[in-house]
């Protein structure tokens, strides 16, 4: 505790803090609708849970629960959820060169990587700092853990009783993208790979099935690899 402590005095760790746990609410928000969503898809209150604590990437649950909704098979929906959620893999890529200071042993990274996701990713290649890295993956990474399971549960639990659009919740996910974008285009490689990944999206949404052009613009982080 006077470790963390300690460390919070400094003005770059709590930033770091300070910005994960304000993403991490961000998001933990935009899971109500993903709890609405997959009830309302037929899902029990048990199984969305378990979706969010197992799964836990967003765009492939509610890729699986809109499959399942529309009365697709749940090969469709699991194929699909596991085509978006091949992107983290490219995210491994990524964070491989900060792998040991985030992690230094087997158990421990095999732990950590639940927890490599999009906003992970990018606060954590968006700090100057082996430290600052790895403050900001695991305290993103364990704040939204936390924040997006309650947030289903509470969604869940309300069931159909909440709007998403009325109330909000559908603008916190791309919201919180933009917010995690804004620091890399301060960088060379940050612009480059933000330019690509727009195009590679644009070229490829008209001809590709709906969640595959994320997938492909998700390929431009490998620009980031150059460093």
């Amino acid at each position: 505790m006077k470790r963390l402590s300690a460390s919070l005095s400094e003005p770059a760790v709590r930033r770091v803090v300070v910005s994960s746990l304000t993403l991490s609410g961000a998001v933990g928000v935009f899971a109500l609708s993903f709890g609405v969503a997959s009830v309302s898809a037929g899902a029990s209150v048990m199984q969305t849970c378990a979706l969010s604590l197992f799964v836990f990437t967003g765009a492939s649950q509610f890729s699986a629960m809109s499959v399942v909704g529309a009365g697709g098979s749940m090969a469709a929906a699991f194929g699909g959820a596991a085509l978006l959620a091949a992107r983290n893999f490219v995210y491994g890529l990524a964070l491989s060169s900060s792998a040991k200071s985030m992690a230094n042993s087997l158990p421990r990274r095999l732990f950590a990587s639940h927890f490599v996701i999009d906003e992970t990713t990018a606060l954590a290649l968006a700090q100057e700092s082996p430290r600052l890295r790895k403050i900001a993956f695991w305290t993103t990474g364990i704040g939204l853990f936390s924040f997006w399971n309650i947030g289903t549960l509470i969604g869940a639990l309300a069931g159909n009783t909440i709007d998403p659009q009325k109330f909000g919740l559908d603008i916190a996910f791309p919201a919180a993208f933009i917010v995690m974008l804004l620091p890399h285009l301060r960088t060379k490689l940050g612009r480059q790979a933000a330019i690509l990944g727009a195009a590679l999206c644009l070229v490829s949404i008209s001809f590709t099935p709906i969640g595959i052009p994320i997938l492909i613009a998700a390929t431009a982080v490998l620009v980031g690899l150059r460093k």
